[in-house]
């Protein structure tokens, strides 16, 4: 399969379609960057790499680093983890407080906001030094050293916000952040602010393609059933809100984030990643999604 021409070929078909959607402005940070750069980067699990566009651009991850504290935070505790956060698609926007009160501070998934602040509190009281602990992390499953945060980023996300904090307080006020409030926004805030390339993050998924092992190292970061696991979660609740339409179009499992980041994985055959800053208005990129749902018809590469 020649990869490199099936995504110039579906680059090409995209550009005749009027993107209206906008980079996430609401960060600050994020506002300067150029909304009509595109990059795609495919890795098999025997080492293939395939890219076309700014493939090598680091970006910010956004809530795509949620799969990395999750997966840090499921290998540590296992099954107690689903006394702190549920396992279903969420069916609101990702930072809703509607259903956090309704759901009396335990929300719906790990990936939606309150679900990964969560996830930071567990971290907060599991790892010694948590954001130097995350980083490491991420830095072994590349093999990359040069991976890190973007303190301009994290300011900005912190400076706007108010609604992240009306999540983590009322989560507070029903006993299910045992931190200092502070301490595990700093880890959340700083997560987000990740910035990773689409070859990056190809290759930092592709333990999850591989039976939770990383192909270059070795390593088993979760078992088999873990594995498999996470890759349901990301496929029922990576999309935010619009988990089912993703399922239906592309069929793969994924994470998508606000920076315009789409990881998705084909167990035992390789991670895809597209990165396009606009936005639709579910918060998923609108590019994105359409080459992916593209990729996988030519393909035939859906899971189902």
């Amino acid at each position: 399969m020649h990869y490199e021409t099936l995504f110039q070929e579906i680059h090409r078909e995209l550009q005749s379609i009027e993107d209206t959607g906008e980079a996430a402005n609401y960060i600050p940070e994020l506002a300067h960057i150029n909304p009509d750069q595109f990059g795609v980067h495919l890795t098999t699990i025997g080492g293939e790499e395939f890219a076309f566009g700014d493939a090598e651009k680091r970006f910010s991850i956004q809530s795509i680093a949620k799969v990395f504290t999750f997966v840090l935070a499921y290998s540590r505790i296992k099954s107690s983890i689903w006394e702190r956060t549920g396992l279903e698609p969420a069916g609101t926007p990702f930072n809703s407080l509607v259903q956090l009160e309704y759901d009396k501070g335990i929300p719906r998934n790990p990936f939606i906001n309150a679900g990964a602040i969560v996830i930071c509190d567990i971290l907060a009281s599991e790892l010694a030094s948590p954001k130097e602990n995350i980083l490491s992390f991420i830095q072994r499953i590349t093999g990359i050293n040069s991976i890190d945060y973007n303190p301009k980023v994290a300011l900005s996300e912190k400076k706007t916000g108010y609604r992240n904090y009306a999540l983590v307080n009322l989560m507070k006020s029903f006993g299910n952040i045992k931190n200092d409030i502070d301490r595990v926004m700093d880890i959340y805030f700083h997560i987000c602010s990740i910035e990773m390339s689409c070859k990056e993050l190809s290759q930092s998924f592709l333990f999850l393609a591989n039976n939770g092992i990383v192909p270059y190292s070795g390593e088993q970061i979760l078992s088999v059933s873990r594995t498999k696991r996470v890759n349901a979660l990301m496929q029922t609740c990576g999309f935010y809100d619009e988990a089912g339409e993703f399922t239906f179009k592309v069929g793969l499992p994924g994470k998508s984030g606000v920076g315009g980041g789409i990881v998705a994985v084909h167990p035992g055959k390789y991670v895809i990643t597209v990165w396009s800053p606009r936005l639709n208005k579910k918060g998923n990129s609108y590019k994105g999604m359409l080459f992916l749902e593209e990729f996988t018809t030519k393909t035939s590469s859906s899971i189902f």
